[in-house]
């Protein structure tokens, strides 16, 4: 891509980008915007008014080397300075001042971006800086939408349906043993913890064709999964214990039925879409009842991604070009995932399906940096978090946008998450005679 052509996509991805955060908080009245609907959450006034300070501060200032707008906020929106929980009582922006200084910070970046050169300095060059902010703004867009999730009150949302499955599928797809390319050393707008590219050697595995269902997952609540201490690590048990876990979030009985609460719907659960809303520890437990096992982080992606015909890894499990909606369940064109089996052009060459899109997939390691990683451009992206305390997600969401989510994208959080969008598939090691 030329440089004027570079311009011209980095202002579009702007602007799209904008376009959705100011769908999800022109949705609700300025009341709503002020509340904090969950202390697991940001009010969303908080949220909007993040996301520009985060572009003023990497691309105003930074690249721009232009004169701060407004730096009187910016401990306000350091997400490092304030919990959530305590986000509230701080003097935020209020809606139409949020609006007003996001404008202008936008109105600045389009100035600078006609003259910036996209080369020279790692910040700029591919534009990984825009890129960089436009990926920011879709994943606090993402966590505005789970704000709207756990927010009362009537619907505010509204989007077609998803498409519906192509069909029965094999319940597992079988993926050879041997080495394949992880990571990315080219991708543009790969941030720092999807590299280096490196080599891994993943042993031979099967892997759920789909991720699991509800109709699935109700069968492990009502053969008493939730309480049976077998199925469950020991510090699954405690924070079993301690939640009081009885079903994914969102559901509740009525009679026989299991029911669900979305986006201000209430509704049958669904049988064949994809579990949402259940914990590091649900999904473990749930593998473990089914004889199985979660996959590792290496095993999802060489599924996603490692072509046998080639050699090689791909972006995305249906090839290299950018996702479409033909594709996969991405960027909120949908308000829920779409059933098993869906999306048939977006099979990876192992024949599994939608391993990008409609749920983030649990995986069962732990947020480790690469060989040869080199945190850039901030320590408080993806360092600081390595370790034990978080499980690395993969995959995407329906609430994830396409600038945010390749074959190569970690995401992470806390084993006990449940408001996020999550789901998982299984794993199995195939036994003597299969291999």
């Amino acid at each position: 891509m030329g440089t004027e052509d570079l311009r011209e996509h980095v202002a579009a991805e702007l602007a799209r980008t904008r376009q959705r955060s100011a769908q999800l908080t022109d949705a609700v009245d300025d009341e709503e915007l002020v509340k904090q609907h969950s202390p697991l959450m940001s009010p969303l006034v908080w949220d909007l008014a993040h996301v520009g300070s985060q572009e003023e501060l990497w691309l105003v200032r930074d690249v721009g080397g232009r004169e701060a707008v407004r730096p009187d906020i910016d401990d306000l929106y350091d997400a490092f300075q304030h919990r959530r929980a305590d986000r509230p009582e701080l003097p935020l922006l209020g809606p139409r001042e949020a609006r007003d200084y996001i404008a202008t910070v936008r109105d600045k970046v389009f100035d600078l971006l006609d003259e910036t050169p996209m080369e020279g300095r790692r910040l700029v060059e591919r534009a990984f800086a825009f890129g960089m902010i436009v990926q920011h703004e879709q994943q606090h867009d993402e966590t505005m939408l789970a704000t709207h999730q756990l927010r009362d009150g009537p619907p505010a949302l509204t989007a077609e349906p998803p498409p519906r499955s192509s069909g029965a599928l094999p319940a597992e797809v079988f993926v050879p043993g041997g080495p394949f390319t992880m990571g990315t050393s080219t991708e543009a707008w790969a941030l720092d913890n999807e590299r280096p590219a490196h080599e891994v050697h993943v042993d031979a595995f099967h892997l759920d064709t789909a991720p699991v269902t509800n109709a699935e997952f109700a069968r492990f609540i009502d053969a008493g999964g939730y309480h049976d201490p077998r199925w469950w690590s020991e510090a699954g048990q405690r924070y079993r214990h301690k939640a009081s876990l009885e079903a994914p979030r969102f559901w509740f009985r009525d009679g026989q039925r299991w029911m669900r609460r979305r986006f201000g719907h209430v509704e049958e659960v669904p049988g064949d879409e994809p579990v949402m809303h259940v914990s590091f520890y649900e999904a473990e437990a749930y593998a473990a009842w089914a004889g199985k096992r979660l996959p590792t982080e290496s095993e999802w992606e060489k599924a996603a991604r490692y072509d046998p015909g080639t050699g090689r890894s791909r972006r995305y499990p249906w090839g290299d070009e950018d996702p479409t909606p033909e594709h996969a369940n991405l960027g909120q064109q949908h308000l829920q995932p779409a059933p098993a089996g869906a999306y048939p052009l977006g099979e990876a060459p192992c024949g599994a399906r939608q391993l990008i899109g409609d749920v983030w997939e649990w995986t069962s390691s732990d947020f480790l940096p690469y060989p040869g990683f080199a945190a850039f451009p901030y320590r408080e992206y993806s360092e600081v978090f390595f370790g034990s305390d978080h499980k690395v997600l993969r995959g995407g969401s329906f609430g994830t946008d396409r600038s945010a989510c390749r074959g190569t994208f970690r995401n992470w959080d806390f084993p006990i998450r449940r408001q996020i969008f999550a789901g998982f598939r299984c794993a199995r090691t195939p036994s003597g005679d299969e291999r």
